[in-house]
């Protein structure tokens, strides 16, 4: 059920706006304003259960959001806004302060990055110096924190017995002072802050840090979830996955479906850089007695992808929430020595060397999906960030806008390449669809298709 007309006046942050960004929100056939409208009706869906873009797209059809000048700031004007996000006819305060996150996020991306002369963003260097920005401006960076942050990651459909083991290393997590960020969605990102939440009361920790991290093209079908705290939009899902790796003092993978895979191998790709070899960085791999054989498998495809050397950059703990979050918490302690010894920022990693191919946006097109080199004569690096981009355009055909468009439009993406790896990607890919883990609910019907020649 929805709202009619609602105003909202901000209450923390972003108070006042120039007369040419108020503009620029006001033009409804302009891009920033399509998306800010996207990205606001996320924000006041969170804990919506739905993950079918189609579906979500007729829902939102009614609402809009209108910029408004007062003499004391700023207004929004809300057009048929999801009942969800109020109570007793008052707008949820962490709702509230979303969406101005969603506005300061993209009129920043929008003017002081994408189209700002001081970035090229066709330059690595200029890339990361336009994510820290970002961070900067959503005041995510923060220099008086010890290097705490643990990234977790995982799929936003898991069953009910894994989401509650991702509450509770979430929980020993947060007896052990750490920090959590995730991709800001249901799930396995939900579930972690959740756990660290009760945690850091038991501890009497009143400033706990639950870092969300999304971006546009994402955020309608993983709206973020309740207990996210400090919420930023990236531009693309490049500049958010190295956002996470620069963030991150470690990183705790739990099952989950191909954005997942994604995730894993754009973190191993960077690693495996020879200029990141000696970079101590704790990532563990883990989940329920019950997910051993998906992990497992898991394993396997790296193994018969990247090698032995892919698979000594994690640890696999079945099972145990408390070694997982003891594994974090001396890890974090090895990031803190490091960092401090070649007098590198805690709040920001910029000594991680991260190559040209994992910076520039791919675009799943189905001739790009088509032309990955998916070879094991390609250097380890190469391959798996074309691996990387082989499940980023799964994701876009699951779940967002274009690439479920060009699925309906063209069919199925193809993905061609050696035998044995394409035999290791459909193996997992079937055992993601056989546990659920690429839809929420309802049946899967797949985007891809593994073409053998």
């Amino acid at each position: 059920m929805a709202r009619n007309i609602e105003v909202i006046h901000p209450k923390t942050h972003l108070r006042v706006l120039s007369r040419y960004e108020i503009q620029q929100l006001k033009d409804f056939s302009a891009p920033t304003h399509e998306l800010l409208r996207r990205c606001c009706y996320a924000v006041l869906s969170a804990g919506s259960q739905n993950d079918d873009y189609l579906d979500l797209e007729s829902e939102f059809k009614d609402f809009n959001i209108e910029v408004a000048q007062e003499e004391r700031g700023i207004v929004l004007n809300l057009t048929s806004p999801p009942e969800s996000a109020f109570v007793d006819d008052e707008i949820i305060r962490g709702v509230r302060e979303q969406l101005f996150s969603v506005l300061r996020d993209v009129l920043y991306a929008q003017d002081s990055i994408i189209k700002a002369h001081r970035y090229d963003l066709s330059r690595g260097e200029d890339i990361s110096n336009a994510i820290f920005h970002l961070l900067r401006n959503a005041e995510v960076l923060k220099p008086d924190r010890e290097a705490n942050l643990v990234i977790c990651w995982g799929g936003h459909s898991i069953p009910r017995h894994e989401y509650q083991y991702t509450k509770d290393v979430g929980y020993q997590l947060g007896l052990r002072s750490l920090d959590i960020g995730t991709g800001c969605g249901p799930g396995a990102m939900k579930g972690p802050m959740k756990g660290a939440a009760i945690g850091h009361a038991k501890q009497h920790i009143c400033d706990g840090r639950y870092i969300g991290i999304t971006e546009p093209g994402i955020i309608a079908t993983e709206a973020p979830n309740p207990i996210v705290n400090e919420l930023v939009i990236l531009p693309d899902i490049e500049k958010r996955l190295e956002a996470f790796v620069r963030l991150a003092h470690g990183i705790v993978i739990f099952p989950g479906g191909p954005g997942t895979a994604e995730e894993l191998l754009y973190l191993l790709g960077v690693l495996s850089h020879p200029a990141n070899q000696n970079a101590p960085f704790p990532l563990v791999i883990t989940g329920p007695a019950e997910a051993e054989p998906y992990l497992r498998d898991i394993d396997q495809f790296i193994g018969d992808t990247l090698g032995k050397e892919a698979q000594q950059r994690y640890e696999i703990i079945i099972d145990d929430a408390e070694a997982v979050a003891r594994y974090m918490s001396q890890g974090t302690q090895k990031v803190r020595d490091y960092r401090s010894l070649i007098e590198d920022a805690f709040f920001f990693n910029w000594s991680l060397t991260i190559a040209d191919d994992f910076q520039q946006p791919f675009d799943p097109t189905h001739d790009n999906m088509a032309e990955l080199e998916l070879s094991q004569s390609l250097p380890q690096h190469k391959l798996a960030a074309n691996l990387r981009r082989a499940f980023s355009g799964i994701v876009a055909g699951n779940v967002k806008e274009k690439g479920i468009k060009r699925v309906q439009q063209h069919g199925p993406y193809q993905i061609r390449g050696d035998e044995n790896i394409l035999a290791g990607m459909d193996k997992l890919l079937s055992a993601m669809v056989a546990h659920g883990r690429m839809k929420i609910q309802g049946e899967y019907t797949p985007c891809y298709r593994i073409v053998n020649e």
